[in-house]
């Protein structure tokens, strides 16, 4: 693989990472490319798209991909339902001349990170508390009380993890978030 460099955001649910990374995307199409994971779940609605979204793919090709060692990291997040990075998604990123970034649940975050090594900058992105993100969560009215409870007890679990990251990302305000997020991507980059 020819080398570039690796953004990694991880987070708890609810902490704000995928609407930081979009606005990365968005505002910086020319440094940025979104590393689309493969996963063995079906699209949800109609709004997902196949290389766009997710790239969907049968248990069976999954496991044949683990196989033949195409992953930079998987994991088998719920029984029978497997998430990965793809190496050749990658590299078609760096081949474009552009830092890959990744949108990854903390125990991806972790596996990146030791993946890339230095090549990666892993960010933790959190909460100022609890009672935020529970209030976050019920926003978004996605979800039912018992869902909401899974989500901030395996929050908790998660939060453990952010000692294993490069750096934490306190996301207070929106804005100001968006602007750190940045600053230390620039200091990441140009530090070689």
């Amino acid at each position: 693989m020819n080398k570039g460099k690796a953004i990694i955001f991880s987070a708890p649910s609810g902490s704000g990472k995928t609407t930081i990374v979009k606005h990365l995307l968005q505002a910086h199409p020319d440094k940025f490319g979104f590393s689309i994971s493969a996963c063995t779940r079906d699209k949800r609605g109609r709004s997902e798209e196949n290389g766009k979204d997710y790239y969907f793919l049968s248990i069976d090709e999954f496991k044949q991909k683990i196989n033949e060692d195409a992953f930079v990291e998987w994991e088998e997040v719920y029984e029978g339902n497997f998430y990965g990075t793809l190496k050749a998604e990658v590299q078609r990123i760096w081949d474009q001349g552009k830092a890959v970034l990744f949108d990854v649940d903390v125990k991806g975050g972790v596996n990146l990170k030791k993946y890339f090594g230095d090549d990666a900058l892993a960010i933790f992105v959190k909460v100022p508390s609890e009672e935020v993100l529970k209030e976050r969560l019920r926003d978004r009215n996605t979800e039912s009380e018992d869902s909401l409870s899974k989500r901030l007890y395996k929050a908790k679990f998660e939060m453990t993890f952010e000692d294993k990251f490069d750096t934490t990302l306190l996301n207070e305000d929106l804005s100001q978030s968006l602007l750190k997020a940045e600053q230390l991507i620039d200091d990441f980059i140009q530090k070689g």
